[in-house]
């Protein structure tokens, strides 16, 4: 399963996640009837804007701590499963497919792409977004410049971790290698300044890192991390976009 989160301070603190989920709800194009996943739900603040749009939601997130403040926001009606998406599993075909700042954390992106085609119905759609080539590579350099002196060093020097920034070109081989047609994939420069600043670093971007260093540590690591960057921190989010439909 995926790394668990912090839920509660996510859900505080992802206002960035949930604007940039606007333009892709907007490309999902719904009647309103249809059933839809939500590949990656988190805390379940995006998934309500994308209850307003169709019939029903079946909302899927690897994190525990994500499912339970999702569960807790949501519906009774909605159907929340605590799954990685890698071994995606549903009980019935969806009509359509939603994610947003999800698939960049999946380590085997064939493997996904085809589970999702799995649980479409023929026609349906996947409509997504997630962190592409080149995301926050800024950024990234500032933490592995911080990581790399003392007393850091001994916990994340080296270390690459776990991202999967792909681009569309390796993108749209494995949809179409999934059976996606009408495949469409692109970059986009997004960049952020988050309003939390340390709370975000720590929770969306620097969580990873956080989770290697013992506790006494982690304070003075996101702090540094943080002063070490232009004021106000800007990220350099480079965003994936992801259009694919299963052949009818």
């Amino acid at each position: 399963m995926t790394r668990d989160w912090d839920a509660t301070t996510y859900d505080r603190v992802s206002g960035p996640q949930v604007e940039m989920a606007r333009a892709v709800l907007d490309r999902l194009d719904l009647r309103g009837d249809e059933t839809v996943l939500d590949a990656g739900c988190g805390s379940g603040r995006v998934t309500r804007m994308l209850l307003e749009r169709c019939a029903r939601v079946i909302a899927v997130d690897g994190s525990e701590s994500m499912v339970e403040e999702a569960r807790a926001a949501l519906p009774a009606d909605v159907t929340v499963l605590h799954q990685d998406l890698q071994e995606l599993h549903l009980d019935e075909s969806v009509d359509a497919a939603f994610s947003n700042a999800v698939f960049h954390w999946v380590p085997d992106h064939a493997l996904l792409f085809g589970r999702i085609f799995g649980v479409l119905r023929p026609g349906g759609r996947l409509v997504a977004q997630c962190g592409g080539k080149g995301n926050v590579e800024r950024f990234h350099a500032v933490a592995r410049e911080v990581g790399a002196q003392p007393p850091f060093a001994q916990y994340l020097e080296a270390w690459e971790g776990p991202w999967n920034f792909a681009d569309p070109e390796d993108t749209a081989m494995r949809l179409e290698e999934a059976g996606f047609t009408h495949v469409e994939t692109w970059l986009a420069d997004r960049p952020v300044v988050p309003e939390f600043t340390e709370d975000y670093l720590r929770t969306v971007c620097l969580g990873n890192h956080v989770d290697r260093l013992p506790e006494e540590l982690r304070d003075e690591y996101v702090t540094a991390v943080a002063e070490r960057c232009a004021q106000p921190v800007e990220l350099d989010y480079v965003r994936l976009n992801i259009e694919a439909t299963r052949p009818a």
